[in-house]
């Protein structure tokens, strides 16, 4: 079965100070795989939490026409987060229309979520 691409929008576990990143960055490309045994084009946008987060959505939203956006569990989870998560949902709403909107638990099964509203 074939579907839309997908983008899939997260904190970007590098450019987060203070902790070690490789274990999320690679359960980030564990998850990322699993698009492909599905047959799906997926794209990443990890941002960090800063000023330049809303642009860096809104190039991505913009690039080209998706058919599912997945927002991370750590734009959404971490309370502090609370506005930036709002930001992107907006943005989705406003740059994607068309796009059916999906939630992860981990990045591994992001697939998972992005197939839910892919039917």
């Amino acid at each position: 079965m074939a579907h839309g691409p997908v983008l899939v929008i997260g904190l970007d576990p590098a450019r987060i100070p203070g902790w070690d990143p490789a274990p999320v960055v690679a359960a980030i490309a564990r998850g990322h795989a699993r698009f492909a045994e599905h047959g799906i084009e997926a794209d990443l946008c990890l941002v960090a939490p800063d000023p330049d987060a809303e642009r860096e959505v809104a190039a991505a939203l913009t690039r080209r026409a998706y058919a599912c956006v997945v927002v991370g569990g750590g734009l959404r989870k971490h309370e502090p987060l609370l506005e930036l998560f709002e930001q992107v949902v907006n943005l989705v709403h406003r740059h994607a229309q068309g796009a059916a909107i999906a939630f992860n638990s981990t990045p591994e099964d992001t697939v998972d979520a992005a197939l839910r509203r892919l039917g």
